[in-house]
């Protein structure tokens, strides 16, 4: 964090409560960019200056820039919201796991994390998408971008749970689906597919959590189940904001208006019932509390779990079936 002498100084205590270093220049952009230039090689997380208070708003009159620092705010929420990931449920929630790998066909994608595992005795069959935890593992794990390989993992620990009897718990956490060319040449699509018609007639309990991002078709291809939750503070769309405004209007800069009309908050896919439930967060975010998040998302699943795994098998796959048959039915 760089930040120029004469910002306020609630900046520095907020850097120096949440263990992140903070450097002080004298006023102006450009001292801010020298600094960032003589720091080229460390993490850098955000340039405070005064004026740019009044990026935001026209109106904006505050000396100390109070809009940018509610914006700086939120991105030190998201990254700290890295400090739990789909590993920190996993073995927060389960027992015993044990991770399976490859497709068969190609090779492995470490964006999607699968494999078995028990939750209050009850063997499940668990898979999620995994951003990282720093930079080097989101590098590795294409910034939770899945292959159509990762798509075909999860496909097939999907059938071997319907045929030992094992319910699906899946964690998504996407931008969507990896889309560069040596992905549709490996059939991104049609693996996309694939995922959307066996989770509709898989015959086995499917629970999924949005736990972050829920993009586009690389989300739904782990979130065809019986019950869907949303933590309070995630999203679920079928693209990104911008995406939508360069789309709709042309003119990605729209992306605050666009992320209005999608209605792509926790809340708002409640009302549609696109979503089963919302899962609270503490306050500050999940990674405030990564027990408490992990104990409620645990209890969600136990609760119908528990009445699912009780449900004739035909019926399940019905219930499936239906809820999604229901899903735009608004007129």
């Amino acid at each position: 964090m760089i930040k120029s002498i004469v910002s306020t100084p609630l900046v520095s205590k907020m850097c120096e409560e949440k263990g992140i270093k903070c450097y002080e220049v004298l006023t102006g952009c450009k001292n801010i960019a020298n600094k960032r230039n003589e720091l080229i090689d460390k993490d850098y997380l955000f340039g405070f200056e005064e004026s740019l208070g009044y990026m935001f708003n026209i109106n904006v009159n505050d000396k100390n820039g109070f809009s940018s620092m509610l914006s700086f705010l939120e991105i030190l929420c998201y990254c700290k919201s890295k400090d739990i990931t789909l590993n920190d449920y996993i073995e927060n929630i389960f027992n015993d796991f044990i991770e399976l790998h490859g497709d068969r066909y190609y090779k492995d994608d470490s964006a999607i994390i699968g494999g078995i595992a028990s939750v209050n005795n009850i063997n499940v069959t668990v898979i999620g998408i995994n951003k990282g935890k720093d930079t080097e593992e989101n590098i590795k794990n294409n910034f939770g971008m899945p292959h159509p390989e990762g798509y075909r993992k999860d496909l097939r620990l999907m059938k071997q749970a319907e045929k030992f009897n094992r319910p699906v718990i899946c964690f998504v956490d996407t931008p969507g689906a990896f889309c560069w060319i040596e992905a549709e040449e490996r059939g991104q699509g049609e693996a996309i597919a694939q995922n959307l018609l066996v989770m509709s007639k898989l015959k086995t309990p499917i629970i999924s959590i949005i736990i972050g991002e829920g993009g586009s078709g690389g989300a739904l291809a782990l979130a065809v189940a019986n019950k869907v939750y949303m933590l309070e503070n995630s999203v679920y769309s079928i693209l990104s904001p911008e995406g939508f405004a360069s789309i709709l209007w042309k003119d990605a800069t729209r992306a605050k208006e666009a992320s209005e009309v999608m209605k792509i908050t926790a809340k708002d896919l409640k009302c549609f019932n696109i979503i089963d439930s919302i899962i609270e967060e503490p306050v500050g975010g999940a990674h405030e509390d990564p027990k408490f998040m992990c104990d409620k998302i645990k209890e969600n699943i136990l609760n119908d779990l528990e009445k699912l795994i009780n449900t004739d098998l035909n019926e399940v796959v019905d219930m499936r079936y239906n809820k999604f048959r229901k899903i735009g039915n608004f007129y």
